[in-house]
């Protein structure tokens, strides 16, 4: 049987993780990964996978956010030649192709109501029809779902299916914040170290002072964000310098919000709190824009704005996509 990814290894909430990923690997239980966006929940659905009877059948995974809701039926399930305009000809869905192996249901919460219940009856019954099809389908997958969201408010705003949740939720896993499992730095630094050196014919090595600050940064990011980071100091010359800039800057690795000095007595009180609410909204939002890497959906999401008022609030802040991304 497979290993589990050495990143298991580095602190005790992890370690605990490996213990229930290894306990239930051999079953078809169906699996809920929770955590924040960037923690690391790909990496345990994976493992789970890898320690399973099902290793080596395929591993499927959907990205329920990345695909326009009227789409995301057809993606699933499949659909029937002439189902609807365009469907030229029959298309088997992601279930199918999980057959034997393992489907990964990535940002669950971010599936619509009509397509919860029929998931619903497909965990239920252990079959489907294709779109336009009236033939059921054999379901032989193994379930695991992951989400950044808050489920149980999502519950109470009638935006998620109770009795879905509960379906899924036989085993949860939730994966703490990098913040708060600080003594796997070092090991996934390593890991990115030795992985970008390979993918880009590089030998970089970083300074002890560097590692410090790694060990020491907010990574609000997480995973994600300390892989990053560590991918651009392999490929950019000046990578260590840059990372040192944005880490100084403050706190959480946000710059301080400075307001241009102005002449006493040219504004009122009420006057600077706006022109300062308004700096500190404009530096939030490049932060989370940057984190996500300009994919509006979901900054939208984490800012809890509709897509709308974010495009309105990134024109009012003149931010604009970078010319150059890694």
């Amino acid at each position: 049987m497979s290993q589990p990814a050495p990143v298991f290894d580095g602190s005790a909430q992890m370690r605990a993780i490996r213990t229930v990923v290894e306990n239930i690997a051999d079953t078809d239980a169906t699996v809920l990964i929770r955590g924040e966006s960037g923690v690391g929940k790909d990496l345990v659905a994976r493992a789970i996978h890898a320690q399973s009877t099902r290793r080596d059948g395929p591993f499927v995974k959907v990205n329920c956010a990345a695909i326009p809701q009227g789409l995301l039926e057809s993606e699933l399930f499949g659909h029937e030649k002439g189902a609807f305009t365009g469907a030229h000809r029959r298309k088997p869905g992601q279930f199918e192709f999980a057959s034997k192996g393992t489907i990964y249901l990535d940002e669950i919460a971010e599936l619509p109501l009509a397509l919860q219940a029929k998931l619903l009856h497909v965990l239920q019954d252990f079959g489907f029809s294709r779109v336009g099809g009236h033939g059921v389908i054999d379901v032989d997958a193994r379930v695991i779902a992951a989400t950044n969201r808050d489920l149980e408010q999502a519950l109470a705003e009638g935006e998620f299916r109770e009795d879905l949740y509960y379906r899924l939720n036989v085993v949860e896993l939730r994966i703490p914040p990098l913040r708060e499992r600080r003594e796997e730095i070092p090991l996934l630094v390593s890991l990115f170290l030795a992985r970008f050196n390979a993918q880009y014919g590089r030998e970089k090595q970083l300074s002890p002072e560097t590692l410090a600050r790694l060990n020491s940064h907010a990574w609000s990011g997480n995973v994600r964000e300390l892989e990053n980071a560590i991918r651009r100091m392999v490929v950019l010359t000046d990578g260590e310098q840059a990372f040192e800039a944005v880490s100084s800057r403050g706190r959480n690795g946000h710059a301080p919000v400075v307001l241009p000095s102005v002449p006493i007595g040219t504004e009122s009180l009420r006057d600077i709190a706006r022109r300062g609410a308004r700096a500190a909204e404009r530096t939030a939002l490049a932060e989370v824009l940057e984190r996500v890497q300009w994919n509006r959906a979901e900054a939208s999401r984490i800012l809890k704005v509709s897509y709308k008022t974010l495009l309105n609030k990134i024109a009012e802040c003149e931010l604009a996509v970078p010319g150059r991304r890694l």
